[in-house]
């Protein structure tokens, strides 16, 4: 082996981040991504509908962290390294302008995600990084200060430092050499999914949207107290209703937190809807009660956030006739349409994928991991980034910045050839 040699594993966000930070850190490395498959970046390419969703503007540490489900209190010292800040300066240096959305998201003014493509290549390419595509990775075997890396075209490379960032973990050579090497993998479990529902409330309803609803987790009764587990926080949050059942900001984020219980209930579960947000029982009564003095019908929609057609089904469902007057409410049908508003029950029966979110929960331990540099505390010089970690986040940007903070870390600390 001649030269400083740095293996990358994986040709994606945090593969790519990791391999330019590290070339630029130190020209005199030699930097190699190796990829699997024809194409690098796709998961870049797709996110945000095309767009890509590159962070989020929350640009306090301690606030961040709150929005990984696993991984909170680890990156929450890595945040302090390199924050959404520090991303969007990153690109700004590189010519490419972001912009943040009324929810906070953030995208390249083009809103175009290759854009964000574009620019890693360019970088890339300055910086001496080379690329192996169609080149997958059978094995890693660490001897003294060096790794072999056993390739899926019958070849092997001696380098100094290695990077997974191969993306979710699932059962592989890979993962068995991992594993070989001491590490544990936390078992893999799907986050951020839609969830699939047949109920007479939504069917022929796809695309309408509640902007404010509140959704939570019903558990399965009775509950395993010896757990200690916390009680599931319910999310706020648009939801939309598609052919399939329910999707949104609110319903992925809750799958997101729930992932590993939504899993061990084989995804038929039961959440609880308050389609009015933080509108309580009370309120609703003092409102109807201020409705009964007029002579509108129960039908005409009253609530701006509700959709008429969506409003109109849940006054069928309680079984409020087509042309009954507010005055003419019976007292159970109101408790009835009450319930259905604030505290609505519906039975999860599968998931789908989201098809511009697509995470996974589990990986290497994070036990095992120096957040400072991404490094393994078991074998020195092999550091880890990206989603082949114990982490993930909520939709919103915040799995590309996890990305990027550790693909950054992971890359000065891979350029200091006297580590």
């Amino acid at each position: 082996m001649t030269g400083f040699k740095i293996a990358i594993i994986g040709g994606g966000a945090a593969g790519y981040f990791a391999a330019i930070t590290a070339a630029e850190a130190n020209p005199s490395a030699q930097v190699t991504i190796y990829e699997r498959s024809k194409r690098t970046l796709t998961k870049v390419k797709i996110s945000g509908g095309g767009r890509c969703n590159v962070t989020h503007n929350c640009l306090d540490p301690k606030e961040l962290a709150t929005r990984y489900p696993r991984g909170a209190h680890e990156l929450r010292g890595a945040f302090h390294r390199w924050q959404p800040q520090d991303t969007i300066d990153w690109f700004a240096a590189r010519g490419v302008a972001t912009k943040a959305e009324p929810d906070g998201r953030m995208f390249p003014t083009t809103d175009d995600s290759q854009t964000i493509i574009d620019c890693f290549h360019k970088a890339a390419q300055s910086a001496g990084v080379q690329l192996r595509k169609e080149c997958g990775i059978k094995s890693i075997s660490h001897s003294q200060d060096r790794f072999i890396v056993h390739l899926s075209d019958g070849t092997q490379e001696t380098t100094n430092k290695v990077l997974v960032a191969s993306g979710s973990l699932k059962a592989s050579s890979l993962t068995h050499s991992l594993e070989a090497l001491g590490h544990t993998i936390a078992s893999l479990a799907p986050s951020l999914f839609a969830f699939n529902l047949s109920d007479k409330r939504t069917q022929g309803l796809s695309g309408l949207a509640i902007q404010n609803a509140i959704v939570s987790h019903v558990l399965p009764s009775p509950v395993k107290t010896a757990s200690r587990k916390p009680k599931p926080l319910p999310q706020t949050g648009p939801i939309l209703i598609t052919h399939r059942g329910l999707s949104g900001p609110a319903i992925l984020r809750l799958s997101a937190w729930q992932a590993r219980a939504f899993q061990d209930e084989n995804y038929h579960f039961e959440i609880q809807i308050n389609w009015l947000g933080q509108v309580s029982k009370d309120q609703l009564h003092e409102q109807f009660n201020r409705l009964r003095n007029g002579k509108t019908e129960v039908k005409t929609k009253v609530f701006e956030q509700i959709p008429r057609r969506f409003w109109e089904r849940l006054v069928e469902f309680v079984g409020i006739t087509e042309n009954l007057k507010w005055a003419q409410l019976p007292k159970d049908k109101e408790t009835a349409l009450i319930q259905e508003l604030i505290a609505g029950r519906y039975k999860v029966q599968g998931k789908t994928t989201n098809k511009d979110e697509f995470v996974t929960c589990g990986g290497v331990s994070l036990k095992e991991i120096d957040f400072k540099t991404m490094e393994s505390r078991l074998v020195p010089g092999l550091h880890f980034a990206g989603e082949c970690l114990d982490i993930d986040g909520i939709t919103g940007g915040f799995n590309f910045q996890a990305a990027w903070t550790g693909g950054r870390l992971a890359g000065l600390a891979m350029a200091n050839e006297q580590e």
